[in-house]
């Protein structure tokens, strides 16, 4: 292992070899001649320190961890292009067919028209790829002239578009690949399967659930929430097409009957009395307060395939709202009516429902 010394360390090492009748003095000439090169070797020392750093997988970063995972099979997950729900009407607020291949935009973003799931109702396909194509609802506005055409509306995520996957992600599949091989129809094998397919954020995995050779399949989507119906059908038909002849047609074992089920969410109402600071009113922390709820929800659905079953803690909340600027106390905090902690079932996830606030 490298490490990095300052350059006025590796100088005066040097200069501690020079003669002691020699004059060293900053501003002699053996000073002036060895500085440069100190310098020098003082880079040199923190480019063999990064690049230590960059050919293990603990420390690696970027194109160096995608390298290194990719030794054993493990890819950086590519972002992928959500799939919508759209309809569009004509007259009389009618449902009416578009042609396939369409493009119709929503702010910035394009949507692609394809298959029809029925009158009137197409998915559709983000032409940008990322997390970005599933959070815009609304008007869409046609990018060609689509004759009798009312009014489009984008409806919801059946396939959540998702990012490229970040280093911490692909650390640990790292891990998890060198650590539990996949072989065999064995659950690491069915996790890394399910992770992979598009759409999917985690997996959990039950053997022998309903008797030998079944197997459930249980999927959180790549947005962290409630899979659709659409994204559901088609993890099945990858997996295991028939449900329940083991026949081997998807990519599920032979001899093994899969069930693929998603988690259900349960809305978390919270209700607290806040102290405010001096000046401060509700209206000006609720907003706040809703996103930190928000995202405290999501860190707790994010850890779903890890845990047993997931807890919402009173503790973590009064925590989260402390940090909101203008909150100076919280007691009294209650989720859905109880004062004390959620226990959600196994695979069911949180999201917010209502915050109420009260202010002593």
């Amino acid at each position: 292992m490298y490490s990095s010394e300052s350059m006025d360390v590796i100088l005066q090492r040097m200069l501690d070899r020079v003669p002691s009748g020699i004059d060293k003095r900053e501003g002699s000439i053996i000073y002036d001649a060895l500085a440069p090169a100190a310098a020098e070797l003082a880079q040199l020392y923190m480019e063999l320190e990064l690049n230590d750093s960059l050919s293990f997988a603990d420390t690696a970063t970027g194109e160096y961890l995608t390298r290194i995972a990719s030794q054993f099979g493990v890819n950086r997950r590519a972002a992928t292009y959500a799939k919508r729900a759209a309809l569009f009407y004509g007259a009389g607020d009618s449902p009416m067919a578009v042609v396939s291949g369409s493009r119709f935009a929503k702010d910035r973003l394009v949507y692609i028209v394809g298959q029809e799931m029925g009158t009137g109702e197409y998915m559709v396909t983000c032409e940008q790829e990322g997390s970005i194509g599933n959070e815009r609802f609304g008007e869409l506005l046609p990018l060609q002239y689509v004759e009798g055409l009312a009014r489009a509306e984008l409806g919801e995520v059946l396939v959540p578009g998702v990012d490229e996957e970040g280093d911490e992600a692909l650390r640990q599949r790292y891990y998890a690949a060198v650590n539990e091989p996949a072989f065999g129809g064995n659950v690491a094998q069915y996790k890394a399967i399910l992770n992979d397919m598009d759409g999917v954020g985690a997996s959990k995995i039950y053997p022998v659930w309903n008797g030998g050779g079944t197997v459930k399949a249980a999927i959180i989507s790549g947005d962290w929430r409630e899979p659709s119906s659409t994204l559901l059908s088609e993890v099945q038909t990858k997996l295991d097409p028939s449900g329940s002849s083991g026949e081997g047609l998807g990519l599920a074992p032979i001899g093994h009957q899969v069930t693929v089920a998603g988690v259900s969410e349960s809305a978390v109402n919270v209700e607290t009395t806040l102290t405010l600071a001096l000046g401060t009113t509700v209206g000006q922390v609720q907003d706040e307060v809703e996103e930190v709820m928000a995202a405290y929800m999501l860190d707790i659905r994010r850890t779903w395939a890890e845990q047993s079953q997931l807890v919402v803690r009173v503790a973590q909340v009064d925590a989260r709202l402390l940090g909101v600027e203008g909150v100076e106390d919280v007691n009294g905090t209650a989720l859905n009516g109880a004062a004390e902690n959620m226990v959600l079932g196994g695979d069911e996830v949180p999201v917010m429902g209502t915050v109420t606030l009260h202010v002593q």
